[in-house]
C-alpha cells in the first residue's frame, strides 16, 4: 500500500462505523485510571488481599487502560514503553527475528520469570545465538499473549527464586487474564512506520460469557499482520559509497550501481500472527475449578543477506562463487541470479499452545490450589527463494557431458524445534492467630516440572554439503531429543509481629535430574512509621538452571561472507576449545526502599538494589579461524573442532570470508546495582482529570570476574554485558480526560548505550584510525593475547515522544490516533574509518557493516523510527 494507507483504512472505518454508532448508547462505566497502588496483587507474595502500595517489595501494576494507550498491539512494546526497568529487543537476526526478547534491570531475558495467572509460562523453542545483549535468550515469547486478554500486568521487580524457583533472579512478570462473564470489546488497528514500511493491521476481540449461575468463560481472539522493514541503502560488496561499482566487480554489473540495491536488507520480518486465549472457572461452593490456555500460530518471512550475481554459477576457476572482475556469461548461473543476485527468505511457521487446569478451595481453614500446566511450541524452518550452489554446479557439469539439464532446488526444509513443559504445583496456605499484631500466614507446597527440547533434522538438500544459500539445515549430528525433570518444595511464613511491621520468610529446595539440588531463601520486611512513610527491604538467594536449548543447541550461522558455528558446551568438539559442560547460575539479591505519601493521592517509591550472579551463563565471543580471508592465530585448533563436529564449510570463505566458532559457558560473575523510582499523582480539574506519573530506573552491571578470560570472552563480549543497556531510562506520563476526549502524552528519556565494535579489517603498518584503540584480547601468540582494533559504537542519549488522542463517539465507540516515537528518532549510523582506504568490497565502517547507512542495532529503541497508527474500539 501507499504511504499511511493503513491509517487511511482506519479513518474510513471510523467515519463509517462511528456514524452508525451515534444512534447507539450502551452505558459503560468509566475505565479505571492508571493504578495508584490500590490494586490487589498476587505476585511475589502469598499474603491475601495485599495492595500494591502495601507491598514489602517493589511492584508495578499496569492497568487495562494503561495497556490500551500503547499504539502497537504487542505486549513487549506495552512493557517497554511503560516500565522503565524493562528493555525490549528491537530487532533480531535470523531466527531471533521471530523470538524477540526483553529483560529487566539489564540482565538476561532468562533471568525474568513469566507467569500467566500466577502459573509458569513455558520457554521458547528458538534460542538466540547471535552475539549481543540478548544472546542465549530462550525466554517465553510475551508477544504470543494478546493484549486484549489481559486485565492487568504485575511487574515484580525483585529476586523471587525462593518463591517461584529457577529464572526469577531479576524479577517476575505476571499477566492476569480477564475474567468478565459478560460484555466484550472489539478493536481494529492500522499503522506503519514513518517511511511507509512495516505496515501493520490487526483485529482483536474479547468476550465474556456466563457458565451457569457461578461460572464464567472469557475468550480473546487476535490477528495481526505486519510487513517488512528494511535497513541500509546499498551493498558494500558491490558498490562504493558514491554508488559506483567496486573495482573488483565486472563492468557488466552496471545494473547494480547507484541505488539499485537500496532497501533489500531485511529489518523486521513479514509476519502473520493469530491467537486465541481463554480463561474460565466455575465455583461449585467450597471448590472452584478453573482452566485457561491459548493457541497461537505465527507465519513469518525474514529477508536474508544479499548474494551477488556470481554466487550460484559454474564459472571456471571460481566455483567458490567469489566476486572477481572477470566477465562471464550469466547463463552459467541459476535463473536470473547471474544478473541480479538473490535475497533468500527464511520462512518460519510457529505453532504454540498451552493449557492449565486446576482446583482451589478451602478445607478446615486450609486454602489450597492444585494445578497442572502443559505448554508446547513447534517451530519449522524453510529457506526459500534460494539455491544450492553445489547441486547447481554438479548438475551443470553433468549437462556438459550430455546428462540432464542444470538444475537446483530453490527451497529446502532446514529442520525445526520442539519444546514442551509440564508443570504440576500444589500450594497450601492457612492463617493462624498466634497473638501477634496480625495473623500468621503459613504456606507450603511443591512443584514437579518436566522439560523436553528437540532439534529436528533438515531434509537432504538443506544438509548436503553447504546446504542452500543463507541457512544450512540442522544435520543428523545436530538433531536429538533431550529431557530433564525437577522437583521442588517450599515453605513460607508471613507475620506482623507488631503493628505496622511485616516480615516474610521463604525457603525452597529444588532437585534437577541433570544438575543435582540447591536450597535458596529470602527474607523481606517492611515497617510503616506512619501512613506517609515506610521502609522496606529484601535479602534473598536464587539460582537459574541452564535451559536445555543452551546446553544442546548446535548449528552454523551463515552470512553472505561468514560462517560461525555454534558448538554445544561439553561436547567433544567444544571440549577441544575448552568449552566445558554448563552448570546452574547462583545469585544473591539485596534491596532497600522507601514508600512515601507526603500529601493525599501522591505516591512515591524509591528502591535500591544489588544483584550478584555467580557462574553466569553467556555466549562466548566468536573465535575466528579466518577473518576476511586472513588466517588467524589459533585457527588450526578451531578448524579441527569444526571437523570434529562434522561441519562442511563453503570453500569461498577461506579466501575472502570469515570462519569462527562460539558456544555457551559459565564464564563470568557479575554485579548489578541500581535504583527504581516511581511517582503518581492524579489531578482533578474543573474541566476534566489529569493523571501524572514519573517512573525511572538507573542501572549498572559490572563483570567482577571473567573466569574464562580472553579470547573466549573478549572485550567486545564484556561490553555487551556492561554497556549495551542504557544507564538510565525515565518515563514521564500525562493522561488528560475531559468529557469524551482523552489525550495521552508520554516522554521517554534513554541514556546512551555504547558497545565495542570491530572493523572488517585492520590497517597495515600499525596505523590506528581516529577513535580507534587496541585491546590485547585476541588469540594467544607465544603465550600473549594478540592486539585487536576496537571502536566505541555509541547510540547517544535520546528522548522519544509518544502521543495519542482519542474521542468517544458514544459510550460504545472510541476512535484514537497516535504515534510512538512521534519525531522519528533513530539510532546513529556507524562512523566510517578515517585516514585509511579499505580494499575493494571491504566495509569502511568501524563496525564492519556490510550495508551503507545501516543504523546501530544495539540501541534501546527501534531502527525503524516513528510508528503512526489509528485505532477503532467497540464495547458491547
Amino acid at each position: 500500500m501507499t504511504r499511511f494507507s493503513a491509517l487511511r483504512l482506519s479513518l474510513v472505518l471510523a467515519s463509517s462505523w462511528s456514524a452508525c454508532a451515534m444512534a447507539q448508547e450502551v452505558p459503560q462505566a468509566q475505565a479505571p485510571q492508571v493504578d495508584d497502588g490500590g490494586a490487589i496483587i498476587v505476585t511475589g507474595t502469598r499474603a491475601v488481599g495485599m495492595q500494591a502500595a502495601e507491598s514489602a517489595a517493589p511492584i508495578q501494576v499496569l492497568s487495562q487502560e494503561a495497556i490500551s494507550h500503547v499504539g502497537q498491539p504487542n505486549l513487549n512494546q506495552v512493557l517497554t514503553q511503560i516500565v522503565p526497568s524493562f528493555t525490549a529487543q528491537t530487532q533480531g537476526t535470523d531466527l531471533s527475528s521471530f523470538s524477540l526478547s526483553a529483560r529487566l534491570r539489564g540482565l538476561s531475558p532468562n533471568h525474568t520469570l513469566v507467569l500467566v495467572n500466577g502459573k509458569r509460562r513455558h520457554g521458547n523453542g528458538i534460542l538466540q545465538v547471535i552475539s549481543g545483549a540478548f544472546q542465549g535468550s530462550a525466554a517465553p515469547s510475551i508477544d504470543l499473549i494478546p493484549p486484549d486478554a489481559i486485565a492487568r500486568v504485575e511487574v515484580f521487580q525483585e529476586g523471587a527464586a525462593a518463591v517461584y524457583g529457577t529464572d526469577a533472579i531479576a524479577g517476575v512478570i505476571n499477566f492476569i487474564l480477564k475474567d468478565n462473564n459478560e460484555g466484550g470489546s472489539f478493536k481494529v488497528t492500522g499503522g506503519q512506520y514513518y517511511d511507509s514500511e512495516g505496515e501493520l493491521f490487526s483485529v482483536s476481540g474479547n468476550m465474556g460469557f456466563k457458565l451457569g449461575e457461578d461460572g464464567f468463560f472469557n475468550l480473546s481472539l487476535f490477528h495481526r499482520r505486519q510487513d517488512y522493514t528494511t535497513v541500509g541503502t546499498g551493498q558494500v560488496q558491490i558498490t562504493k559509497p558514491d554508488g559506483t561499482l567496486q573495482s573488483n566487480t565486472p563492468t557488466q554489473w552496471s545494473n547494480l550501481a547507484g541505488d539499485a540495491l537500496s532497501g533489500i536488507n531485511g529489518g523486521q520480518p513479514k509476519t502473520y500472527l493469530t491467537e486465541a486465549f481463554y480463561n474460565m472457572g466455575y465455583d461449585f461452593g467450597g471448590i472452584e475449578l478453573y482452566s485457561f490456555g491459548d493457541y497461537a500460530r505465527r507465519i513469518g518471512y525474514a529477508k536474508q543477506g544479499y548474494r551477488h550475481p556470481k554466487r550460484i554459477c559454474y564459472e571456471t576457476g571460481n566455483l567458490g562463487g567469489s566476486i572477481t572482475p572477470a566477465a562471464y556469461n550469466p547463463n552459467i548461473c541459476y535463473g536470473d541470479t547471474g544478473t541480479w543476485g538473490m535475497v533468500p527468505l527464511q520462512h518460519v511457521i510457529e505453532d504454540e499452545y498451552s493449557f492449565t487446569v486446576g482446583a482451589k478451595g478451602e478445607v478446615s481453614g486450609w486454602n489450597y490450589d492444585l494445578s497442572t500446566t502443559y505448554g508446547h511450541q513447534k517451530d519449522d524452518i524453510w529457506t526459500e527463494s534460494s539455491a544450492h550452489r553445489e547441486v547447481w554446479q554438479e548438475s551443470y557439469a553433468a549437462s556438459l557431458q550430455g546428462i540432464g539439464k542444470p538444475n537446483t532446488v530453490d527451497k529446502a526444509y532446514d529442520g525445526g524445534f520442539r519444546l514442551s513443559q509440564t508443570t504440576v504445583t500444589a500450594d497450601i496456605r492457612k492463617e493462624f492467630e498466634v497473638g501477634l499484631a496480625g495473623p500468621l500466614t503459613f504456606a507450603f507446597g511443591g512443584e514437579y516440572r518436566r522439560d523436553t527440547y528437540e532439534i529436528v533434522a533438515g531434509d537432504y538438500y538443506s544438509t548436503y554439503k553447504t546446504g542452500v544459500q543463507s541457512f544450512p539445515g540442522y544435520k543428523a549430528t545436530d538433531a536429538g531429543k533431550f529431557r530433564r525433570s525437577s522437583r521442588a518444595g517450599y515453605v513460607n511464613l508471613i507475620a506482623e509481629p507488631v503493628e505496622h511491621w511485616s516480615i516474610d520468610l521463604a525457603g525452597r529446595y529444588e532437585d534437577y535430574t541433570d544438575f543435582g539440588d540447591t536450597t535458596i531463601g529470602k527474607i523481606t520486611t517492611r515497617y510503616d512509621f506512619s501512613p506517609a512513610f515506610a521502609l522496606r527491604g529484601t535479602v534473598s538467594t536464587g539460582f537459574r538452571a541452564p535451559t536445555l536449548a543452551e546446553q544442546k543447541y548446535s548449528t552454523i550461522n551463515v552470512g553472505p561472507t561468514s560462517a560461525i558455528a555454534q558448538l554445544p558446551a561439553g561436547t567433544p568438539a567444544a571440549a577441544l576449545l575448552g568449552f566445558g559442560s554448563l552448570k546452574p547460575e547462583k545469585s544473591k539479591n539485596f534491596s532497600a526502599g522507601v514508600v512515601l505519601r507526603p500529601v493525599p493521592k501522591l505516591a512515591i517509591t524509591v528502591d535500591g538494589y544489588i544483584i550478584k550472579i555467580k557462574d553466569r551463563i553467556t555466549g562466548t565471543a566468536a573465535r575466528n579461524a579466518v577473518l576476511n580471508g586472513v588466517p588467524q592465530p589459533g585457527g588450526a585448533d578451531i578448524l579441527n573442532a569444526l571437523n570434529a563436529a562434522g561441519i562442511v564449510l563453503d570453500s569461498a570463505l577461506f579466501t575472502n570470508g570469515t570462519i569462527g566458532v562460539s558456544s555457551f559457558t559459565n564464564g563470568i560473575d557479575t554485579r548489578t546495582w541500581g535504583i527504581d523510582f516511581s511517582a503518581a499523582y492524579p489531578v482533578a480539574l474543573d474541566f476534566g482529570t489529569l493523571n501524572l506519573s514519573l517512573t525511572a530506573n538507573y542501572n549498572k552491571t559490572k563483570i567482577t570476574n571473567n573466569k574464562v578470560g580472553y579470547p573466549i570472552f573478549n572485550a567486545a563480549s564484556e561490553s555487551n554485558i556492561e554497556r549495551s543497556n542504557p544507564d538510565y531510562k525515565i518515563v514521564a506520563g500525562a493522561l488528560f480526560k475531559s468529557g469524551k476526549f482523552a489525550l495521552n502524552l508520554r516522554e521517554t528519556f534513554y541514556g546512551k548505550t555504547s558497545v565495542l565494535v570491530r572493523p572488517a579489517f585492520t590497517p597495515s603498518g600499525g596505523f590506528i584510525p581516529e577513535g580507534g584503540f587496541l585491546i590485547a584480547d585476541g588469540a594467544l601468540v607465544n603465550g600473549v593475547n594478540a592486539n585487536q582494533l576496537y571502536f566505541n559504537g555509541v547510540v547517544k542519549a535520546a528522548a522519544l515522544t509518544d502521543l495519542e488522542a482519542s474521542y468517544d463517539f458514544t459510550d460504545a465507540v472510541t476512535f484514537s490516533v497516535g504515534a510512538n516515537n512521534l519525531f522519528n528518532k533513530r539510532p546513529e549510523v556507524p562512523k566510517m574509518m578515517q585516514g585509511v582506504t579499505p580494499g575493494a568490497g571491504v566495509s569502511p565502517y568501524i563496525n564492519g557493516a556490510g550495508a551503507y547507512n545501516s543504523y546501530y542495532g544495539h540501541g534501546p529503541y527501534s531502527t525503524s523510527g516513528g510508528y503512526y497508527y489509528a485505532r477503532l474500539d467497540f464495547k458491547f
